[in-house]
């Protein structure tokens, strides 16, 4: 049986964003017109603190917002963390978990991811599970069993695929220009859904969304954004600016 995926423009911020950075979003939302809405999702998170204004712009324009990590408790004594529940009260309804700058920078485990999207979850946001492997591992013929571990330990093995978003990011090619081939791409965007198959459950993979990130712009979008399974692109530099974000959208045009 075939699944129809509808395709996710992913847009994280990361640590970027006052409240000037909200002229963007509009600008995004103006131009996010019929044409485009009927074929693709526009999703952008912003850092935490632009959440509730963020939705403002973005709910009357069909446009989704997230938040970039999130606590696996919902409440409680951890100064500096935000729950899942805070986000989906900000307006939000996705959440990162598992990016490669939150495994490096603060050592976060597969498990720890799980339990972040399980906490999405329960606070009835869509996770976005990220998974990737550094250049080194590439090199060391070890891509394919960083990415096979990073699925089996970060993605909750009951999730329904619906509720799942995957994202590939070969850390070796995110903020540093350069681009795996569309061959690549479209081996490892295919073994992930394999592996999603085993984890899911036969055919399960088929239903789920998984996302490229990795150095997507205007000028390589159509050619990444078109090879097989591929759903759409977890973008970040290029989705600070309107017309860079809209930019990699018409690729869907």
């Amino acid at each position: 049986m075939a699944f129809a995926r509808r395709p996710l423009l992913a847009g994280n911020w990361k640590m970027n964003g006052l409240r000037a950075a909200l002229a963007q979003i509009e600008l995004i939302a103006g131009g996010y017109d019929e044409g485009l809405r009927e074929r693709l999702d526009l999703l952008i998170c912003p850092p935490a603190t632009l959440l509730a204004a963020a939705a403002k712009i973005a709910a009357p324009a069909q446009i989704s917002l997230g938040g970039q990590d999130c606590h696996t408790q919902p409440c409680g004594a951890h100064t500096g963390d935000i729950s899942a529940q805070m986000l989906a009260d900000a307006g939000a309804g996705f959440v990162i978990v598992g990016h490669s700058e939150r495994r490096a920078d603060h050592g976060e485990s597969d498990a720890l991811a799980r339990a972040k999207a399980l906490a999405a979850l329960a606070a009835g946001l869509t996770p976005i599970v990220c998974v990737g492997e550094t250049r080194a591992q590439r090199e060391a013929g070890a891509a394919e069993a960083i990415v096979a571990g990073q699925i089996a330990g970060s993605v909750p093995a009951d999730i329904a695929p619906e509720r799942l978003v995957l994202a590939y990011e070969p850390v070796w090619a995110i903020g540093t220009g350069l681009t795996p081939t569309p061959q690549d791409v479209a081996q490892m965007h295919g073994f992930a859904r394999e592996r999603l198959d085993a984890l899911l459950g036969a055919g399960k993979g088929a239903q789920a969304r998984i996302l490229y990130g990795g150095s997507v712009k205007p000028s390589n979008a159509r050619q990444l954004l078109g090879v097989a399974d591929v759903d759409g692109a977890l973008v970040g530099g290029a989705s600070l600016l309107a017309a860079d974000f809209l930019g990699i959208a018409e690729a869907y045009r």
